[in-house]
């Protein structure tokens, strides 16, 4: 088969540090979990108060407004106090603390299995809100309103993105391996409820070709209109945009339209199954943990809420002092400012390194190697807006940088490269 690519820039990306290819192991499940409620950006109205005693799965914050959803209880227990912390970026977050008493409602007992295929459209939306699906990546979207803003297209392709440019994605493939029939009828579940989707495809990086057949396989055993196309693996070809174009780079061969892409991870997928076939909410994540720091690097299965600290614990705790600490890719993650901050439905790596490994020394002055510019896989010249900007103070005007961090991994004088484009872009929108 035929691989498809993004045209320019990019690089190949490997880390030692992260964790191999395997199923993943159970963590314990925590004492005290920590439930965030929103934060200033995303309101979650709380339904519920300090003291009073909440079942496992169930509705303890109503969304309010654009991009909130409802959050839920993810262990049985007691709310002990109500927490708030500050993220890297200043943003506020609110939470509950639950100490973990009683019985699980869902955890060890047989699944209710709901048959969905009479369920109109609509009526799917509605149960994919109610339990507060998101897309389980860096953009948290909420799924129902992904799905109504579907709805406004003339044709849409459900595109199942199993790309794996970044070895820290390795828990999104363990989750396709140990739960093939949940990402597959989940992806059915959601092209139901748009209304407009004409097909599903399956696009997976060309190393896992063998994981792209039996997901094409599975699609069919169900009579699901489907394809399979195979993309690069160099960062950051799961990028939408880069995604996007290796795509409309096979539409143009099969002279078949797409129309337009509606992009999903497997484990919101998965997600919209658990929802609507066995009435659960997002209780656990799959996650890799790892990096230079950690003493023994896994895949695991964590409840939501699941405290950072906790779960690099169960890894061997640390082996020497992290310099730095993220969520998600080292390459474009959320630092974790307090080990007390908890796992949330986005979290799908959680990294601690070493000095060596986070690249720490002081910026040197630029010596025009342009190592930026070949990289920057949308054409942007980095080390010639970083000047611009930082050293010319010109006026606010937005790059067009996506974060993918192409240039900040390839300076070698440590310039804020994507810092600054990133700054630029929020300015200019009055962010």
């Amino acid at each position: 088969m035929k691989i498809y690519s993004f045209p320019r820039g990019g690089l190949p990306y490997d880390d030692p540090t992260a964790p191999l290819k395997s199923s993943a192991v159970n963590a314990f499940l925590p004492a005290l979990s920590v439930v965030t409620l929103g934060n200033n950006l995303k309101k979650v109205y709380p339904i519920v108060n300090v003291g009073e005693t909440v079942k496992e799965g169930m509705l303890i914050g109503r969304a309010q407004g654009t991009g909130a959803v409802n959050v839920h209880a993810t262990v049985p227990g007691r709310i002990i106090r109500k927490v708030s912390w500050k993220d890297r970026d200043g943003i506020e977050n609110d939470g509950f603390v639950i100490k973990m008493e009683g019985a699980f409602e869902k955890l060890g007992k047989r699944n209710e299995v709901y048959q969905w295929s009479g369920v109109n459209g609509y009526d799917l939306q509605r149960i994919i809100s109610d339990h507060g699906i998101v897309e389980m990546e860096n953009s948290e979207k909420p799924l129902a309103e992904m799905i109504s803003g579907g709805r406004k297209e003339e044709k849409i392709t459900l595109v199942v993105r199993c790309v794996f440019d970044d070895p820290w994605l390795v828990a999104d493939y363990a989750l396709c391996n140990d739960r093939m029939t949940a990402v597959i009828e989940g992806a059915a579940i959601v092209a139901k409820a748009c209304f407009k989707v004409s097909k599903i495809v399956f696009a997976v990086s060309h190393r896992e070709k063998d994981l792209g057949q039996r997901l094409l396989a599975g699609a069919q055993n169900l009579q699901l209109p489907s394809a399979l196309v195979l993309t690069g693996s160099r960062y950051p070809q799961r990028n939408n945009r880069e995604l996007e174009l290796a795509l409309r780079a096979y539409e143009k061969k099969e002279d078949n339209s797409l129309g337009t892409l509606m992009i999903l991870g497997p484990a919101v997928l998965a997600a919209a199954y658990d929802a609507v076939v066995h009435n659960k909410p997002i209780l656990d994540r799959y996650v890799a943990v790892g990096g230079s720091a950690v003493k023994k690097a896994q895949i695991m299965k964590v409840r939501i809420g699941t405290r950072i600290g906790e779960v690099i614990e169960q890894c061997g705790g640390f082996i020497d002092k992290p310099e730095k600490i993220v969520t998600g890719s080292p390459l474009s993650g959320r630092q974790v400012m307090y080990l007390d901050e908890p796992v949330g439905k986005t979290c799908y790596a959680i990294v601690a390194m070493k000095k060596s490994q986070a690249s720490v020394h002081g910026v040197q002055n630029c010596i025009n190697c342009g190592e930026c510019r070949a990289v920057c896989p949308i054409g942007l010249d980095p080390q010639n807006i970083y000047k611009w900007f930082k050293i010319l103070k010109m006026e606010n005007t937005g790059t067009g940088c996506h974060g993918c961090g192409c240039c900040k991994i390839v300076c070698p004088s440590a310039l804020p490269l994507l810092e600054t484009l990133l700054d630029r872009n929020q300015e200019a929108s009055g962010a």
